[in-house]
């Protein structure tokens, strides 16, 4: 006895379309549907089947590893390709599993075309790998399907990642020399705290007599880096386990997120980071047709700093009450400064703001360059002068016996 189905799909013009059949199975409702012309988006039996035999699918889906960024960000560009030349979307992923090189991504994309062949959304298939793509992502390509034009998300999708990518190549970049140098200093110090002053330790004990305060407390710290080496080291790691632990908590990061956005410089180093990344979001999915409250909220998820995103909350309630975009992203001054929400208001008023919030991410990227060479340059200095600080406070301590040493002798 023939099932009804009921479908929701895409016509070649992007045009949302729904209704419902007669067929045996599901899979010849999928081909009826092809066979119309349009692009199945959901196909649910009426008595509800359907749901269930979509969760048993989630249930029973295999372990994928983990597919590299570059072959997601590939994945994106070229499936936007294939949708804008006309290509439908399920053979569009076929294509691009036959494609695919590597065996994890080949194993992803052959999932996500097997579910969306199935009757599932493009977004439920992705949602169902947050290890690839990321609810910001899966928001993005939601979005497009509902309002038909996916492959023009898809495709700035992949140029906002490539520019996250780039943005993110600077800033770990500009942190290696500042690490290296610290890492040095930190050997420098073992060294001397477990090979050279213990020499020194003990001619001074030949000698006896009173030693100044700093040098006991080097030769003191040189001893419990020596028997008890093992124990700090081991006490350092739990610290930092701990740590990321609670700060992998809300209230921890939160504390923690506090803490670096009030660190002079790279406070405002973040703040600019999150800014671009939440103008250049919001922009793309306003340019894109997206309403402005749901770009808001995907837009928010983009920023990355859950201190600031809560700020942003407030912003959103403020403009689901009617009020103006600028003004409620006025009462963030920390993420926005008062330049940049005059001309989100100009932009408002003119009609360009998916224009111009693409601009201020442009400009404030550039700056952000600028900020982060100028973090390094300043780091630079100080990080040797931090090394040349504690080095020659050990050989100080050290020496300063010895200016005392016919003192010491009698």
């Amino acid at each position: 006895m023939p099932t009804t189905f009921a479908y929701t799909a895409l016509s070649k013009d992007g045009r949302r379309t729904s209704g419902t059949l007669a067929s045996d199975s599901r899979a010849s409702a999928i081909a009826q549907v092809v066979g119309q012309g349009l692009h199945p988006i959901t196909i649910e039996e009426s008595n509800g089947g359907a749901v269930k035999a979509a969760k048993a699918d989630i249930a029973g889906a295999p372990v994928v590893g983990k597919v590299p960024g570059r072959a997601v960000e590939a994945f994106t560009r070229e499936l936007a390709n294939l949708l804008a030349g006309g290509v439908p979307l399920s053979r569009s992923l076929a294509l691009l599993r036959r494609e695919a090189s590597n065996p994890h991504a080949k194993a992803l994309w052959s999932q996500i075309h097997d579910d969306v062949v199935g009757g599932t959304s493009l977004a439920d298939a992705l949602a169902k790998w947050p290890r690839s793509f990321s609810s910001v992502y899966v928001a993005m390509v939601r979005a497009g399907e509902a309002g038909g034009f996916l492959d023009v998300v898809l495709a700035q999708i992949a140029d906002f990642r490539t520019r996250e990518q780039d943005l993110k190549g600077k800033v770990k970049a500009a942190m290696v020399y500042p690490i290296i140098l610290g890492i040095l200093a930190v050997g420098v110090l073992i060294f001397l705290l477990t090979f050279f002053i213990p020499r020194f330790s003990n001619i001074f004990q030949q000698f006896g007599g009173n030693l100044p305060a700093l040098t006991r407390f080097i030769i003191s710290a040189s001893e419990v880096v020596k028997h008890y080496g093992l124990f700090v080291g081991g006490g350092v790691i739990i610290a930092v386990i701990a740590a990321k632990r609670a700060a992998a908590t809300a209230e921890g990061r939160r504390a923690f997120e506090v803490a670096v956005l009030s660190t002079p410089m790279l406070g405002r180093v973040i703040a600019h980071f999150a800014l671009v990344r939440f103008a250049r979001m919001l922009g793309t999915l306003v340019g894109a047709g997206v309403p402005l409250i749901a770009s808001l909220r995907v837009a928010r998820e983009a920023i990355g700093n859950q201190t600031l995103a809560d700020t942003v909350l407030k912003a959103i309630e403020q403009v689901q009450q009617g009020e103006a975009l600028s003004r409620s992203l006025a009462g963030s001054p920390r993420l926005f400064p008062a330049s940049v929400v005059e001309m989100v208001a100009v932009a408002e008023e003119t009609g360009r703001l998916d224009k111009e919030l693409l601009r201020l991410a442009g400009t404030y990227e550039a700056d952000l360059d600028r900020q982060l060479r100028l973090l390094v340059a300043v780091a630079e200095p100080l990080m040797l002068f931090l090394m040349a600080g504690i080095i020659g406070t050990v050989v100080v301590g050290m020496l300063l016996p010895v200016f005392n040493l016919q003192e010491l002798i009698h």
